[in-house]
């Protein structure tokens, strides 16, 4: 046990020298894997774009260790953003904040905000913390997947997406399946009040009760941020919701929902939990089954429901 734990420390301190060398690092995070670089390394953060075939204008989240590192990265920084920060960092939620200059344009999109993220994996804490360590000051990791297709959970699933685009001294640490499975809530932080941009897993219910204001709307408003494109989180197969199934087409629902004559399960979450953590595998089992279509049944309520239904909208558009 204990070579075990010192070898995937010696990994961690690898990656962490990796990154300061300028080399693509994919790690696992309580959401999903990102696939990070120094965030102040243009040429790092451009071989980002390029093997995630992403567009130049959308911007990256930069993660840090701790909100000490905060006023780094942002200025003008909103009371109310600190008190989010104090209550769930490390958590699945990024701040879009007003940027400092270290943060360049090729990490914001040309924006004048930035998006700010601490994780609430060890690992990839550990990351963050040795690479600041070796005077790094943030890494920029968006999904470690191609752009606009479902996000990874598993080391597996970034190695199958990816494979064949890293370089022989990029890294992927393995850190098992994420937690919760799908991205962080972003909340924009450049006015008064808050502004929720992409739900997660801190609902708006969680943020009206911290910022002590009532009746948040989802905007996506005019500020670029990672997720927010119409289609997006999508496997080849087709995705249909609240459809009838034809023989031969995948199924997702909740477990209490019997499978259709003909259908092939993909999963059967008991929880809301379990349905966010097994939506990308379910999502990605499809493609490695070949299937042409798949039909899933939507949760209901608000939280982290109405986040489910918001990437299931995105992966059934076309």
């Amino acid at each position: 046990m204990e070579s075990n734990f010192n070898t995937a420390e010696n990994e961690i301190k690898d990656a962490a020298t990796a990154l300061m060398m300028g080399k693509l690092v994919a790690f696992p995070t309580e959401t999903v894997y990102g696939l990070g670089a120094d965030a102040t390394n243009e040429r790092a953060i451009n071989r980002i774009f390029s093997v995630k075939n992403r567009p130049p204008t959308h911007p990256l989240i930069v993660h840090i260790s701790s909100m000490n590192y905060l006023d780094k990265w942002a200025i003008n920084i909103p009371g109310y953003a600190m008190k989010l920060a104090r209550e769930f960092w490390p958590g699945p939620m990024t701040l879009i904040l007003k940027r400092s200059n270290l943060a360049k344009n090729f990490i914001t999109g040309g924006q004048d905000c930035v998006g700010i993220r601490v994780p609430a994996n060890h690992m990839a804490l550990k990351l963050l913390h040795h690479f600041e360590q070796l005077g790094g000051e943030g890494v920029a990791a968006p999904s470690a997947n191609r752009f606009g297709a479902v996000s990874p959970t598993t080391a597996e699933s970034v190695s199958h997406a990816l494979k064949s685009y890293l370089a022989v001294d990029d890294l992927i640490l393995d850190g098992g399946h994420s937690e919760i499975g799908i991205e962080s809530t972003i909340i924009e932080c450049l006015n008064e009040s808050p502004n929720i941009l992409r739900p997660g897993f801190i609902s708006k219910e969680m943020v009206e009760g911290i910022c002590n204001v009532r009746n948040l709307k989802l905007d996506e408003s005019s500020v670029r941020a990672p997720g927010l494109m119409l289609s997006h989180y999508a496997p080849l197969a087709e995705v249909v919701l609240d459809a009838s199934t034809s023989t031969g087409d995948g199924f997702l629902a909740m477990s209490e929902i019997e499978t259709p004559s003909g259908a092939i399960r993909l999963g059967s979450p008991s929880t809301i939990e379990q349905y966010a953590k097994i939506l990308y595998s379910a999502l990605r089992m499809a493609d490695k089954k070949k299937l042409n279509r798949i039909v899933v049944i939507q949760p209901l309520g608000s939280g982290l429901a109405l986040a489910i239904r918001d990437r299931l909208s995105k992966a059934a558009a076309r």
